[in-house]
């Protein structure tokens, strides 16, 4: 929590490339939509918008929002809502990597199979508990965190690109 300004700061993933045992809780239950009814009813509508958003701070800015958004929304389509779970549930599992969550209440597949839109939220309120404001995107964060003072670490930042004389 940054004392300054009393907001949380975005927590850096672990540094361990296969990521710690699965200890760390949730810091909400899956079916805590009490907590924040304005994603729970916008996961209800279009969970394309929520997804989007998970997915490029998991994916620390590799892939946009609109891009994963557009990709589950398709495969919604095209399957009849019936297999986009398949795409979500690999960012689940991800980001309970990231950051040691247990798999809880059930196997990660499960949970998304039976309860979509709460495993959507659940994770929704998990990053954004750990201070990222999710609808600015993972690059934004960042450039928040460097504006606050806190700098990002190095689990935190996206790398460098440097190929044989290109930079970027």
């Amino acid at each position: 929590m940054d004392a300054a300004e009393g907001k949380p700061t975005p927590a850096a993933a672990p540094s361990h490339p296969h990521g710690p045992p699965a200890v760390n809780p949730w810091s909400t239950g899956l079916f805590d939509c009490t907590e924040d009814p304005a994603s729970c009813w916008l996961t209800c509508l279009c969970p394309c918008i929520t997804f989007g958003q998970l997915a490029e701070i998991v994916d620390r800015g590799s892939t946009s929002s609109g891009a994963s958004g557009a990709l589950y929304m398709g495969i919604g389509i095209l399957t009849g809502w019936e297999f986009q779970w398949i795409y979500s549930c690999f960012y689940r599992t991800k980001m309970r990597a990231q950051y040691g969550l247990q798999e809880t209440p059930l196997p990660d597949c499960c949970v998304h199979c039976l309860c979509e839109p709460c495993a959507i939220c659940q994770e929704y309120r998990e990053l954004r508990n750990r201070g990222f404001v999710m609808d600015i995107g993972w690059h934004a964060n960042m450039e928040l965190q460097q504006q606050q003072g806190r700098g990002g670490s190095a689990a935190t930042v996206p790398p460098s690109m440097h190929v044989d004389g290109m930079t970027r």
